[in-house]
């Protein structure tokens, strides 16, 4: 199987996917109602599209292709309201955050879907584990190869979108020590972490023809990379934030990947080399074990430096960038959760620590995922 064209798409334009949790009403443990929900938002007019996700305590929402993130904001604002007045139909709830805090993984049911059976038999209790829930931006691309440039200048900024959207603290009712422990059980798939360093579309066809004669991979679906082309949409797609436990949050994000998309495709800051992934794992694993206190090197210099430092500076290099694509208000809004120390990590713990009840955490959670 040959890799499809690098499909056209308007440059700079965004789409955000959110995977959501379902919640009953009774002790806030995931639910089995994927079918139901689906059902009552099928009779909705709204943008984008509503579908299912690995297993039937979670749905995935999708905003339409948006030119910036108010529309993108306006976009899941609609269709959360849809979702919230569905859920409150059915007696549950629907709720943000990048793990189910105290879930167990045995318990979840994979979603009838062939492809959910067909990874389900491939990767056995893996495909359980992977109930957890992120959020996906896409950004358009003028050209394959400027898709892939911003690709690589795009993976510097992987421990900030980490860090920024921080939601997983616990799992199995543990307090992980991490704030984002979702991305542990990402690593657990084959084809995770980084995609190679290739700057050109005809080295990345003869890359995907390569992995495509092995037989390991059949399609770029296979690819669980943090941020990976998808040449149908003429996108890349950021794979690594956690699901916000807003979706006010969930838009300031794709507003600040519009903005560095912006920087990188109008100035080539950097020139990628394979040398810059030399710190890659390392900065991953401090954002997704520290959060905005972690250390980040910068994989040009080697320079060790605070990364809540590298955020705002990074920000203020974006403000021009930000202006012309409408987002100032976004960075404005993410500029607070970092001088505040506010991710949404903090948020869960903090609450934990006064409720000493994670049923009573993800009620309140519900609660802020609704807009109260």
């Amino acid at each position: 199987m040959s890799l499809e064209p690098f499909g056209q798409s308007e440059a700079l334009t965004i789409g955000v996917e959110l995977e959501l949790q379902l919640v009953n009403t009774h002790d806030y443990n995931l639910t089995h109602y994927a079918d139901d929900m689906l059902r009552l938002m099928a009779k909705r007019e709204l943008p984008g599209s509503v579908v299912p996700e690995m297993t039937a305590g979670m749905i995935e929402i999708s905003t339409g292709v948006c030119h910036t993130w108010q529309e993108a904001l306006g976009q899941l604002q609609q269709i959360r309201d849809a979702l919230v007045q569905c859920a409150d139909k059915l007696g549950i709830a629907v709720v943000g955050g990048g793990t189910h805090p105290f879930q167990q993984w045995h318990q979840q049911r994979i979603y009838d879907k062939p492809r959910f059976h067909q990874l389900s038999q491939l990767y056995g209790y893996l495909t359980k584990q992977f109930t957890i829930f992120g959020q996906h931006v896409h950004v358009g691309c003028p050209d394959a190869d400027s898709a892939l440039y911003t690709l690589h200048c795009m993976s510097r900024y992987i421990p900030h979108f980490i860090a920024l959207a921080a939601s997983s603290p616990y799992v199995q009712a543990q307090d992980t020590a991490f704030d984002s422990a979702r991305l542990n059980s990402v690593f657990a798939f084959p084809l995770s972490g980084r995609a190679p360093c290739l700057l050109t579309w005809t080295e990345f066809e003869q890359y995907f023809d390569k992995m495509t004669h092995t037989g390991v991979v059949k399609s770029m679906k296979d690819f669980y990379w943090d941020i990976r082309p998808k040449p149908e949409y003429g996108t890349i797609e950021v794979r690594v934030f956690d699901t916000p436990l807003t979706v006010e949050r969930a838009a300031a994000l794709a507003g600040l990947v519009q903005s560095l998309a912006a920087w990188f495709q109008s100035e080539r800051p950097f020139t990628p080399v394979e040398d810059d992934y030399l710190v890659y794992s390392y900065n991953r694993f401090q954002a997704c074990r520290f959060g905005l206190d972690a250390v980040y090197v910068d994989p040009a210099t080697g320079e060790h430096l605070p990364l809540r430092e590298h955020l705002l500076g990074t920000m203020d290099r974006l403000a021009p960038f930000a202006a012309a694509r409408g987002a100032t208000d976004a960075l404005a809004a993410l500029r607070q959760v970092v001088t505040e120390d506010r991710n949404d990590a903090r948020w869960l713990r903090e609450r934990q620590a006064r409720e000493h009840l994670l049923g009573e955490v993800i009620r309140q959670a519900s609660l802020r995922f609704r807009g109260q």
